[in-house]
């Protein structure tokens, strides 16, 4: 269906690395296997599958797969908790799943469909255009293909998938379409936005009440009693190691790669060092309008297209500067930045017009116009270099590292080898010596800390943890390279005494008897100040730091107080000369006392108008469907048409503590 994609080609390349994980994540909100729908359920979900929606399998590996992709999404904020937020992440993606096949049962029941021009157009100019489509033009059928592959996907099962994404944005759009905003919405939310207020406020500190506490031997005794169960086993299991540590980086620094070595990698991997004739390219783009539902061209669009692009080549070969030109007017978004220019392009990368014009211009020289199904194209060479293989000499920097990182790690687990079969014989010690490693002893840790010379190691933490007590030395795999390590002792996990934690009782007793004291004296302010409709002389009596605000928004900071988003918002809802109730912000208690109220203007309203009636609509929008989902959900579980398997649904969001994973 997308033999279309044959013909065209990238004008950059593509990069892989790291690509698929963004269409896989893509398709977290694409993906489900199709298949019949419509048909009633066969029986309820069998081992391996979540759930049954009208009679489509949501498998458990497909649930899996999505969560893995979204924790990959989110992994440089989640870091060393992913593993715990899976359980998490498990059931948001099988509702996710769910609720996206129920929408898309009721999307085809609705006589919805995608046809093939939609599903073109999609991936020419929607959310894969990017990837498929880099500055305009197709990446090429085989990469395309390879790209899919390694994303587990065929052509045929995504072009289908992003068929049926079209039809549940198309069920989208006809709830949404019910949704509007009247003008006195959109004036209450201005208001709302853009009201000031100012006020003075009364400011008790946590941390000043906290410096006034001075618990006895007794108090705190009492404190830690009342606690215990707080500190049951709260000191961690520790343990106790030797270990001898095999540093592959410094093998790799040793190492020496012969000429030989270099000739034979160069021999084995000749492909990757061939360069295809390449051309370096700059072009300004003029699009021309795509072919509407009826297949037609609006052909006035085409003519106002070329006779812009006409009248830029005009100005160029009247002396203007090409890349100032490319900036201005180019309306491919990805060169006109760089000032047009494209980079090194190889033959069969792009479309046949830009490809022929691209390798036949004489260097420096500014072309005809070229028109292909994108546009009206101004092509500059900048430069050409004929097909070749590169020599030895000029990849040698490239190979070198290759090598030494393979044989280092060839040679550092040959060691380690060795060195495991030897201490298990003879013990650590005596194979550390002959090996010529050193051997280092560890003071106990648990499994946060950091053992001298391996830095921060998960494997070697659950190479350790997982070794039962005096069990014969074991190597693990670590950042580093290898650990060949023997196990001491072991401390398990244990209650602390009072005595063991008196500093952290401590710490927390005045924490706690703080918040609890100023919850009481911040009532106590507020309570004084409005009897004394005085704010400033009750926080006088009371000790408390008096301030003023400017003008402040409700999306606005304030000192000591914070965002005004909190429990401080409650001043947008006060008359002048009124007095709050306790605010808690943080560590602070405060009280307001309200001065003036400033409204916003109608000039300011005229100037924000469309931009808020677009956010109400959007959020009307958002809510129709969230409500319409959830309605249609519930529906199609009462009438047995979405069944889901409990079973496995437990399984797969126990929290890892539970599932002895």
């Amino acid at each position: 269906m997308i033999r279309f994609l044959q013909t065209e080609g990238p004008i950059k390349k593509v990069v892989l690395s790291g690509l698929l994980l963004i269409i896989c994540a893509a398709m977290v909100i694409v993906l489900v296997p199709g298949g019949s729908l419509g048909g009633e359920l066969t029986g309820a979900p069998g081992k391996g599958v979540i759930a049954k929606v009208d009679g489509e399998d949501i498998t458990v590996e497909e649930v899996r797969n999505t969560a893995r992709q979204m924790l990959q999404q989110q992994g440089a904020q989640l870091g060393a908790n992913a593993a715990i937020l899976m359980p998490f992440f498990a059931q948001r993606a099988a509702d996710q799943l769910i609720d996206r096949e129920a929408l898309l049962a009721e999307a085809q029941h609705m006589g919805f469909k995608a046809t093939p021009q939609e599903v073109r157009d999609e991936l020419q100019h929607g959310r894969y255009a990017e990837y498929f489509f880099p500055s305009g033009n197709f990446i090429g059928q085989a990469e395309y293909e390879g790209m899919l592959q390694r994303a587990n996907l065929t052509p045929t099962t995504f072009e289908a998938n992003v068929g049926k994404d079209i039809m549940i944005t198309k069920l989208q759009a006809l709830i949404a379409g019910s949704a509007s905003v009247s003008d006195a919405e959109i004036r209450k939310e201005f208001d709302r936005q853009n009201t000031k207020v100012k006020f003075d406020y009364a400011v008790l500190r946590q941390e000043d009440i906290k410096k006034g506490l001075h618990p006895t031997a007794e108090e705190l005794k009492a404190f830690y009693n009342s606690h215990q169960k707080e500190y049951v086993n709260s000191i961690p299991e520790k343990r106790k190691v030797k270990y001898a540590v095999i540093d592959t980086a410094k093998i790799r620094n040793a190492m020496q790669i012969t000429q030989e070595e270099l000739q034979a990698y160069y021999d084995q991997h000749r492909d990757q060092y061939r360069v295809p004739e390449q051309v370096k390219v700059s072009h300004i783009l003029i699009k021309t309008p795509l072919p509407g539902p009826d297949g037609k061209v609006d052909e006035k669009g085409v003519a106002d297209a070329q006779r812009r692009a006409e009248d830029i080549l005009k100005q160029l070969r009247g002396g203007a500067n090409f890349e100032d030109m490319a900036k201005r007017y180019s309306e491919d978004p990805g060169s006109a930045k760089e000032g047009g220019s494209l980079g090194w392009i190889g033959r069969g990368r792009t479309v046949p017009e830009f490809e022929k014009a691209a390798f036949s211009q004489p260097i420096g020289k500014i072309g005809d116009l070229v028109k292909s199904s994108y546009g009206f194209h101004i092509i500059r060479v900048d430069a050409r270099q004929d097909a070749h293989m590169k020599s030895r000499d000029e990849v040698k920097d490239e190979i070198e590292p290759i090598l030494k990182r393979q044989k280092a790690q060839q040679v550092a687990q040959k060691d380690a080898d060795d060195l495991l079969e030897m201490a298990q014989k003879k013990g650590l010690d005596t194979a550390a010596v002959a090996k010529g490693f050193p051997v280092l002893a560890s003071d106990f840790f648990d499994r946060k800390d950091v053992v001298p010379g391996l830095g921060p190691s998960p494997q070697f933490m659950d190479g350790v943890f997982a070794a039962a007590e005096k069990s014969p030395p074991e190597m693990v795999a670590t950042s580093q390279g290898f650990a060949v390590f023997d196990l001491l002792a072991i401390q398990p996990q244990s209650t602390p005494t009072f005595d063991d934690i008196r500093g952290k009782v401590e710490d927390q007793f005045k924490d706690e008897r703080s918040r609890t004291l100023l919850a009481q004296k911040t009532q106590e302010l507020s309570d004084r100040a409005k009897a004394e409709h005085d704010l400033k002389k009750a926080a006088k009596e009371l000790g408390a730091t008096m301030k003023a605000s400017d003008f402040v928004l409700p999306d606005g900071q304030v000192p000591d107080i914070g965002s005004m988003t909190g429990q401080a918002s409650v001043a947008f809802a006060m008359k002048p000369g009124e007095i709050s109730g306790p605010i808690n912000s943080g560590g602070n208690g405060v009280v307001i006392s309200l001065l003036e109220v400033q409204a916003p203007t109608a000039a300011d309203l005229a100037a924000k108008r469309d931009q808020i009636r677009d956010t109400l609509l959007q959020n009307k929008e958002q809510e129709l469907m969230g409500l319409f989902t959830t309605n249609l959900r519930d529906q199609m579980e009462k009438s047995g048409k979405i069944k889901i398997n409990q079973d496995e649904m437990k399984t797969l969001t126990r929290p890892e503590s539970e599932s002895g994973t």
